[in-house]
């Protein structure tokens, strides 16, 4: 999956072609580009060993769909919280690192869920590759459905 320009720009570089399009475009001066819908790459390069999911607060949140890990509330602002604090060991990784609201990450403070009483809804874990890539609840175009055989 990629933006409308990034696919506009690998087709005009010929590094795609248009398998289909919108009835959408965008005008330069000199060219009417159509968007495309559906690209095939004519130059493939594996990136499965190379693709690594950074490990950001952004993409925190998104794994655990903005959802307190500790209470369930899903509205409002979240922060990204430590379940072995740092100051106790715990380091910046996909396993100690959850979505938590303010209240609950202040509730649970530099201590760990034993000494709280708290519970995590689900154990943090790094998400896969194409979850992410795909986006884990967004749905998919009617006319990648051909085109996508996991789905």
């Amino acid at each position: 999956m990629c933006s409308a320009k990034r696919a506009i720009i690998m087709v005009w570089s010929g590094k795609a072609e248009i398998v289909e399009r919108t009835d959408y475009c965008v005008h330069s001066v000199s060219m009417t580009f159509y968007i495309p819908s559906v690209i095939r790459l004519l130059i493939f390069v594996s990136i499965s060993q190379r693709m690594n999911i950074q490990l950001t607060k952004q993409n925190i949140l998104r794994r655990d769909h903005k959802t307190c890990q500790y209470c369930g509330k899903t509205d409002g602002h979240m922060t990204v919280d430590h379940v072995v604090p740092r100051s106790m060991g715990g380091l910046d990784t996909w396993e100690n690192l959850v979505c938590a609201c303010p209240s609950c990450n202040n509730r649970k403070g530099d201590n760990t869920l034993e000494q709280t009483g708290m519970r995590l809804i689900k154990l943090p874990r790094k998400p896969a590759i194409r979850s992410f890539l795909f986006g884990y609840k967004s749905p998919v175009s009617e006319s990648w459905r051909a085109y996508l055989n996991f789905l």
